[in-house]
């Protein structure tokens, strides 16, 4: 099993494997508790989204599953009850989003490559503490956004729920894949929200 199309290993469409061949879910009866098994099976957390119509792309090959009734308890999505007759195409190729995915933008800023940081995180969007926010962390969220390097770090205030802290050791693809924690009071107290201006431009 694996996502496809998406910004994350933790979203996009959903993919299966048979005998070697990579194929699709159709959209037929696909809700939050079909998705919750994906989102488990692949240790991405539970289920903020599930998506139909090839949100994150039409997919290639076989559609291997269709009315798909995952009661949402189940480790694997081949436990689930499913028809393997369908009458769907790729343009009805089911996706999810799950809790662990995380996405970043910018905000207040002049243009998408400048402003507070913000994450997508557990279905919510919350803010980055700068307690720990140096030029290594800035720099790989300015290359994750495609805008180039971190030219400066303004400092903005908390106004959303949650508060995330980001360590980068090194320069990883993306802040996901540094070291990170969520909602933990000791590393953001008395913290601002980090922001960044890149200096590249964003579309």
């Amino acid at each position: 099993l694996r996502l496809a199309g998406g910004r994350s290993r933790c979203e996009g469409r959903v993919e299966l494997e048979q005998e070697g061949t990579w194929g699709t879910v159709c959209d037929d009866g696909w809700d939050i508790p079909d998705a919750d098994v994906v989102c488990r099976q692949l240790r991405c957390g539970h289920a903020v989204r599930a998506h139909g119509n090839a949100t994150f792309g039409r997919g290639q090959g076989p559609i291997l599953r269709d009315e798909v009734g995952c009661k949402g308890h189940e480790w694997d999505l081949r436990e689930c009850p499913a028809t393997l007759e369908h009458d769907c195409s790729h343009k009805e190729d089911a996706s999810v989003v799950c809790s662990e995915h995380q996405e970043w933008r910018l905000s207040g800023g002049r243009d998408g490559c400048a402003g507070r940081v913000e994450v997508f995180f557990r279905g919510t969007w919350s803010t980055v503490c700068n307690s720990t926010w140096y030029e290594m962390e800035a720099t790989v969220l300015c290359r994750t956004l495609g805008c180039g390097d971190a030219l400066r770090r303004p400092s903005f205030g908390h106004t959303l729920p949650g508060k995330m802290v980001y360590q980068c050791g090194s320069l990883q693809p993306s802040l996901a894949q540094c070291h990170w924690t969520f909602n933990k009071s000791a590393p953001c107290y008395q913290s601002w929200a980090a922001g960044v201006i890149c200096n590249g431009t964003g579309s």
